[in-house]
């Protein structure tokens, strides 16, 4: 019913609105009042004024196909009708392609991203920044027209049961290509039937089985399919050599998640494979050499044991994606390897077992740090270095490092690391570095934060001597990248004693986040050390700081407001008393609203809480979502 009022709003004229509101009465009875079928139609109909095309759109709509006959045929008419009302044949395919994941499955739009660019639905000429926003449009135009939906976890998305119910049976029988598509997922098949597997298939999907074999049968004839997923299917061992040769044409192929031991050299005969998805296949220990699949763009090892690098890698001058995150036994990457593979723009090393050392640090063999800058088309990386507070890099490297669209950089022993997929979620460009159990009061690593947009500290040592390093070598220069701090289980108080930043050096700072940080008894020490006055600061979060008093001591900093300031959330921190405190020599001082736009505070576990700020007029009052829990001391009335 929603689709169907916003056709009332989008109407122009009321001659238009009389004229056409017989038209969409008669759609709304085709779609029987299911909130699906109108939902589809609305969203496909939406912002079309010109009653021809109305006329149009139910001629159309009696001519869709029904796939079953009751409920099913009200709702698949007009669902095919919004299928055909798609702009675009590549947008259809794009649909279709949905249809080969499981039911109610949320898709990763990053993978989904790369599998159409590899099936060539997205042009392959174009770089990543590039043809990355055209799969996002396209997603985003499926959503419009309500054939996708958000998934269940953050950068997902899904189909309805009914709009893949409609897909797969569009796909299976009646595609514009005159392909068809074969879904066979979470029926709990161990085995696959090889009648099935005919010339006509484009697509093939067994995804979630319990597949133990798969066909050695020369009766096969798959010559025509592109993509042929086989993921979790984790009884399934292994790959007969006769299987991959009756699939010439494959250009993606999937056996994540099984527990196939080797690959079969049938594999170097698929000429046109541009994508292969081998993700924690935990078995696999080794590859054939791969140099000569010369179109390959996707290679995805994560999660896998090898040891060392496949042979041949270095010759695949069109690879565009390396994944290699959580290659725990990888311990060697051997000089002028990764960094030949002069097309490559996404290169995942996350919580790998290689650490990369800098030039100078690391055996004549091994690849080192600097040469990843010969990757010109590099765009996302996520590696670990190992910690060399010595460490000054030549010009070049950071502004090799600037030049990417985003980047996690982790030192020391990551106990949480980002990967390629969760850098790609995040519109804006994400430059992480991340440091834990890391002595630094000998580091330096201003070189990072100057291309950095968030750091995250956890157990380090020395923090306050780097902080007052920053402080002493900021040099008229702000870290102006920097929007986010995380610091968790350190015993730092940020009371140094000595020189203080004359100038905000996070002068762009829009998330604090302090957990377990036990010396502290204000987030006023950080900033008057560092000079901040949180005019961008959006977010704060503090949890588990045992000593801490206030949040925020007013009048001895340079901080009066906090203009921008949308979350407070406090929780565990049994000493606190008060929010904002303003010192007894300030009493007099003039009380501007201190969080203007403050819209959720969240507070928990506070016993000793007993004011949120002690004059009322610096309180933003009843805009504000409260959470309070296990705080006795704090008057209901605040």
């Amino acid at each position: 019913m929603k689709a169907l009022g916003n056709y009332l709003v989008d109407m122009q004229g009321m001659w238009l609105l009389q004229n056409r509101s017989h038209h969409l009465q008669r759609q709304f009875v085709e779609c029987k009042g299911l909130p699906l079928a109108i939902i589809t139609m609305g969203a496909a109909m939406r912002g079309k004024t010109n009653l021809e095309v109305w006329k149009h759109a139910l001629n159309q709509l009696h001519r869709s196909v029904p796939y079953a006959a009751g409920v099913e045929e009200a709702l698949y008419k007009p669902l095919k009708w919004s299928y055909d009302s798609l702009e675009g044949k590549d947008l259809k395919t794009c649909f279709l392609y949905c249809s080969l994941f499981p039911e109610d499955f949320s898709i990763n739009i990053d993978e989904l991203v790369w599998y159409w660019l590899a099936e060539g639905l997205i042009d392959d000429r174009e770089n990543y920044e590039v043809f990355y926003s055209r799969g996002i449009t396209l997603i985003e135009n499926l959503k419009d027209t309500c054939l996708l939906e958000d998934g269940s976890d953050e950068g997902t998305v899904k189909m309805h049961d009914v709009v893949r119910g409609v897909s797969i049976w569009i796909a299976s029988t009646c595609s514009e290509d005159g392909s068809k598509s074969l879904v066979r997922i979470g029926n709990g098949l161990k085995e696959i039937s090889a009648t099935e597997l005919s010339n006509s298939l484009k697509r093939v999907s067994f995804m979630d089985n319990d597949l133990e074999k798969l066909p050695d049968d020369s009766v096969i004839r798959c010559s025509e399919a592109s993509t042929f997923l086989l993921q979790n299917n984790p009884r399934l061992e292994l790959i007969p050599e006769i299987f991959l040769e009756r699939f010439k044409a494959l250009r993606v192929l999937n056996f994540s998640r099984t527990s196939i031991k080797s690959l079969p050299d049938s594999l170097l005969q698929l000429d046109d494979l541009r994508a292969l998805l081998l993700s924690n296949c935990k078995d696999l220990e080794g590859l054939p050499q791969l140099e000569r699949l010369s179109r390959f763009q996707v290679l995805d090892l994560s999660r896998i044991g090898i040891r060392e690098l496949p042979k041949g890698l270095e010759q695949l001058s069109n690879l565009r994606h390396l994944n290699l995150a959580e290659t725990c036994k990888l311990k060697v990457v051997k000089a002028g390897v990764i960094s030949k593979l002069s097309r490559l723009e996404v290169l995942d090393l996350s919580n790998s077992g290689y650490i990369w050392g800098q030039k100078g640090a690391v055996q004549e063999e091994e690849a080192c740090f600097e040469e990843l800058q010969c990757l010109e088309q590099l765009q996302v990386l996520s590696i670990r270095l190992k910690w060399n507070p010595c460490y000054t890099p030549q010009d070049t490297i950071t502004s090799w490092l600037n030049g990417l669209k985003a980047f996690e950089i982790g030192f020391g022993r990551l106990s949480y690391f980002v990967s390629v997929r969760d850098l790609c979620l995040h519109s804006d460009a994400l430059k992480r570095v991340t440091i834990n159990e890391i002595d630094l009061s000998e580091g330096q690593i201003g070189w990072l934060l100057r291309n950095a947009s968030y750091l995250f500290l956890e157990s380090c040592r020395g923090l306050n001597e780097m902080l007052k390093d920053m402080v002493i070598n900021s040099v008229g220069r702000s870290f102006t990248y920097l929007k986010k701090l995380v610091i968790m289980e350190s015993d730092n108080s940020f009371r140094t004693g000595g020189r203080a930043a004359l100038y905000d050096l996070l002068l762009n700072l829009e998330e604090l986040w302090l957990a377990h940080v036990n010396g502290i008894e204000s987030i006023s020490e950080l900033a008057n050390l560092l000079g901040l006055t949180f005019q961008r600061l959006k977010i704060i979060n503090v949890l588990f700081c045992p000593r801490m008093k206030y949040l925020l001591s007013l009048g001895n900093s340079n901080i009066r407001t906090m203009p921008n300031l949308e979350v407070i959330r406090i929780g565990s921190c049994e000493n606190i008393e008060e929010l904002f405190n303003y010192l007894p020599l300030h009493i007099n001082m003039a009380l501007d609203p201190i969080t203007p736009n403050l819209r959720e505070l969240a507070l928990w576990n506070l016993p000793k809480l007993r004011n949120l700020c002690r004059d009322e007029k610096t309180w933003p009052g009843n805009k504000v979502k409260f959470g309070v829990f296990g705080c006795d001391l704090l008057s209901t009335e605040q």
